[in-house]
């Protein structure tokens, strides 16, 4: 085992402090400008950007089929409204797809990076 199950945190201090929000985008460009803003702005710590999905859903009665990003940002949970707000506010989407995952645990050191990194 390469970690040490000594440095991973599921204390429910540690639940309640970190959070990630989901987003999806059109557009590569766009999305890096949405997680620029973000960090710059200490919404969040980091988001990771993944290029070229393929999302599929049902819009207005039809079914849609659109290649997009993901983004994952962390946060605390102080600044969920506020980042939820940010993003949306930089998206071009009628009804940006923006989700909140609760963080129940991680490596310690990790969980208070994003803490520290945040507003």
């Amino acid at each position: 085992m390469y970690l040490n199950i000594n440095t991973i945190t599921t204390l429910k201090t540690r639940v309640n402090m970190v959070a990630i929000i989901y987003s999806t985008i059109n557009d590569v460009k766009k999305a890096k400008k949405i997680a620029n803003t973000l960090v710059e702005e200490k919404l969040v710590a980091c988001v990771n950007i993944i290029p070229n999905i393929n999302s599929i859903y049902r819009w207005k009665g039809k079914i849609e089929s659109e290649n997009e990003c993901v983004l994952i940002a962390k946060t605390n949970n102080g600044n969920i409204k506020k980042t939820i707000r940010r993003i949306k506010s930089l998206h071009t989407y009628e009804l940006p797809d923006i989700i909140v995952l609760p963080i129940i645990g991680g490596l310690k050191e990790y969980l208070e990076y994003i803490a520290k990194e945040t507003l």
